[in-house]
Parts: structure tokens; C-alpha cells; sequence
């Protein structure tokens, strides 16, 4: 959430950050803010001065009466005021609800180093691993998915829709195979502990993160009972310490986390619909760190590093790509993705995304931490990257490691979970 003490001493600094993301409704929308932010703060002045003004005819009621002096005009002003009184205290509390319902549609600063512009304006910071050439025609993962009796797309659609693929026999063991070695490589060698978390969510958590309110349509709600399935566990993960002051020293947090994925908006405008590569329902292993905001910086690089690690690994050509401001998510700061090479579709495809969000979902959840004894709370600054996303990590297993004979050559640091070095087509 945007800290409205940042916005009332420094509001055009904030409205020209908030107009690099290009949103034209960004702008009235910090106008409404500060109105309301003036209203409320007014009424308050209002209602602080009416109970002083209270609080000394009290006293002067008090007096008279203990001398004997009559006091019935003071009697009846206090009763009058008692009236004035609730109905301020119940403008200010209803201009804090309008407040917040507005702050809450209000995205994050970009991060002063992100760059100016949409998606065109997003830059390469680096690249790894070169890319598979064959000496023959290469085939798209879907086909190459078939022959090898990996994924089964038609029965998906069957069983509930496009975009919800089933994977069978080998596909479903390299599915599990994934997120065994994911999970191995995050705890054992980057220090995370791994959480198993529900994969429904609550309102405040949605909130909390920032899918809600203003993502409410791309969520898939589970109406009877109000509850969202999670479209990333960074939404349960991150919600774990909501309302809660940390020790210091317990930071920097370290989570890991493999769930399902569930988002509506896959696919939505028809683009890359074919195959794995938007789906609506995945499995991803995510990354959530909690910090201290002195090392926020260093602790986006080192979260991405971790993401990148697990395409190294795989053997998987990747770049690192720096979004601009108008191609930043919602809740972002900074945003790096990764973007995975596929041989056989011959394009760069999101594997992963690495954010900081500075303290923007500190600030909706509520997750502070307190420096030393008798110090105010501060809140922490929160991380996440995909560590990584399934789809499209196989799309790129599948199309740089396949074979003239149609096989696919499973990477070594894969066998021992895999069990095979290598998929061979069905007889």
C-alpha cells in the first residue's frame, strides 16, 4: 500500500513516479486520495477539538456543582455535543474506509532505476548458455509431448477446460521429478525452509499481497465459502507473518514453496494459447523473502540468483530481462524476469519473475519487525521469484534436448530424481 504520509509531504514527487507505469486513471485517483486524506484529518481536528471542548465543560460542571452553583446550561450543551461528537466520529470512520479502499487501488513506486516506458522499453541485463542447434527439424513441445506419451491436452479440456493440461506416466513423474530437485537445491544449497501451504486463501491474504481489489476477475474464487485458490504461493507464503512484529534478528525470512498455480487470465487474449505455454492451471516453486529494507537491493539480486541457479543446472539457455515501468506488475517495485530459450517454437518464453515490493505488501499485510528493545516497528521489505515456474521450463527441457530420433536427453542434475537420462517415444 502507498504510504500516505510520503503522498501528503510529497505529492508531485509521487504522482511523476506513479505516471511512469502510463496508467491515465492513476493520476485522479491520487487526487481523490489527498481530498480525502484532508477530509479525514479535518474531521479528526474537528473531533479533538470538540473533546477538549467536552472535557473541560465536564470539568467545569464538576465545579459548579461541588460549590453550588446551578450548571443546568453547561448539562444541556454536553448532551448536544455528545450528539455533535458521535456524528464526527462517524464521518471520520467512514473516510477511513473510503481511504483505504482508495490507497488500496493504487500501485507501487517504480524503483528510481527501472526504466522509463512499456514492454518495448524492457532491456537485456545479461545472458547465459548458448543456444541448441540441430541438425534437423526441430519440433514443438507439443508434438514432441505426444510421441513421447507425456501430457495429454484433449482429456484436459475433457475433464475441465482449456489451459488445464493432465500429465501422464513420465510426464507426471518429470512434473514431481522438478519440484524434488527445485525443492532439494533451494533448502539444501540456498538456506530456504520449505512450506507445504493451503491452496486456498483468504480475502485479507489476497488483499495483503495485492491481488485484491483490483485483480478480483482474474481469480478463481471458490464462492460458498469466500476463499481464492492460490494463483502463486508467494499469496499463502508471504501471508504466513500478516499482523505480526518480528525480532530482527530472525531476518532475513527464507521461504520455498511448491503448489499448484491457478489463473484465469491465461490465455485471455488468444496469444501463445498452443501447448504449455499459457495455461491456467501449473505448478511452480516460489521464493518469498522477508528482509530488512537496508539490504532490500542486495537481497532482489541474491533471489534471482537462486531462480537463475535452477536454470544453469537444467542446462537451460536464459537472459535476464529488466521490466520498464509500464510493464511492471501491480505490487512491483523493481521487476526481473527470466526468460527461457525453446528450440523447437524458437522464441524466449517467462520461466520466472524476480520482484522486490519494497514495503508495498509489507504495508497491506501488516509485517513489521523491530529493530531493538522499546524501538518503533518498521515494516519489511518483501521478495519473491519464481524458483521455477513448470510450463515452460519443460517446453525448454523438451525442445533444446531433443534428439533426431525423437528422444529427449534429460540433464544430469535431473537423472537421479528422473531416473532415466533419457524420454524415448511410445511404440
Amino acid at each position: 500500500m502507498i504510504d500516505l504520509k510520503r503522498l501528503r509531504q510529497e505529492p508531485e514527487a509521487v504522482r511523476a513516479a506513479l505516471a511512469r507505469r502510463g496508467d491515465a486513471g492513476v493520476d485522479a485517483l491520487v487526487g481523490r486520495l489527498l481530498s480525502l486524506d484532508r477530509e479525514r484529518r479535518e474531521a479528526l481536528l474537528r473531533s479533538e477539538t470538540l473533546k477538549a471542548e467536552r472535557n473541560a465543560a465536564s470539568e467545569e460542571v464538576a465545579r459548579r456543582k461541588k460549590a453550588g452553583e446551578a450548571a443546568d446550561e453547561l448539562l444541556v450543551a454536553l448532551k448536544a455535543s455528545a450528539e455533535d461528537a458521535r456524528t464526527l466520529d462517524a464521518a471520520a470512520r467512514e473516510l477511513d474506509q473510503r481511504l483505504e479502499a482508495e490507497a488500496l487501488q493504487v500501485p507501487n513506486l517504480p524503483h528510481a532505476a527501472v526504466p522509463d516506458g512499456g514492454a518495448d522499453a524492457n532491456r537485456v541485463l545479461r545472458q547465459w548458455g548458448d543456444k541448441p542447434t540441430f541438425d534437423f527439424a526441430p519440433r514443438p513441445h507439443w508434438e514432441l509431448g505426444e510421441s513421447l506419451g507425456l501430457f495429454d491436452l484433449a482429456r484436459g479440456a475433457k475433464v475441465t477446460g482449456s489451459g488445464f493440461p493432465v500429465f501422464t506416466g513420465a510426464g507426471a513423474r518429470l512434473v514431481r521429478a522438478l519440484a524434488n530437485f527445485m525443492l532439494d537445491l533451494h533448502t539444501g544449497e540456498h538456506g530456504y525452509t520449505e512450506i507445504a501451504p493451503p491452496f486456498l486463501v483468504n480475502r485479507q491474504s489476497m488483499t495483503g499481497t495485492g491481488q485484491l481489489p483490483k485483480f478480483e476477475d482474474e481469480l478463481y474464487l471458490a464462492g460458498a465459502d469466500d476463499l481464492f485458490l492460490v494463483p502463486t504461493a508467494e499469496v499463502p507464503v508471504t501471508n504466513l507473518h500478516r499482523d505480526e512484529i518480528l525480532d530482527s534478528t530472525a531476518l532475513p525470512l527464507s521461504y520455498v514453496a511448491w503448489t499448484p498455480c491457478f489463473r484465469r487470465e491465461a490465455g485471455a487474449h488468444g496469444k501463445d494459447t498452443r501447448g504449455l505455454i499459457r495455461v491456467h492451471q501449473f505448478d511452480k516453486v516460489e521464493l518469498v523473502r522477508l528482509v530488512r529494507p537496508e539490504t532490500s537491493e542486495a537481497e532482489h539480486e541474491l533471489i534471482c540468483r537462486h531462480a537463475e541457479t535452477v536454470l544453469e543446472q537444467l542446462g537451460i539457455p536464459y537472459r535476464v530481462l529488466e521490466l520498464a515501468a509500464g510493464d511492471t506488475g501491480f505490487a512491483a517495485a523493481r521487476t526481473w524476469d527470466l526468460e527461457v530459450w525453446a528450440g523447437g517454437v524458437a522464441t524466449w518464453l517467462e520461466a520466472s519473475s524476480a520482484s522486490t515490493f519494497t514495503d508495498f505488501q509489507a504495508r497491506r499485510a501488516s509485517i513489521r519487525f523491530r529493530a531493538a528493545p522499546g524501538e518503533k516497528p518498521e515494516f519489511v521489505h518483501t521478495l519473491n521469484a519464481s524458483g521455477v515456474a513448470f510450463p515452460r521450463t519443460i517446453v525448454a527441457l523438451l525442445e533444446n534436448n531433443q534428439q533426431a530420433d525423437g528422444s529427449v536427453r534429460v540433464p544430469d542434475e535431473l537423472v537421479p530424481y528422473f531416473g532415466r537420462d533419457r524420454l524415448t517415444p511410445r511404440a
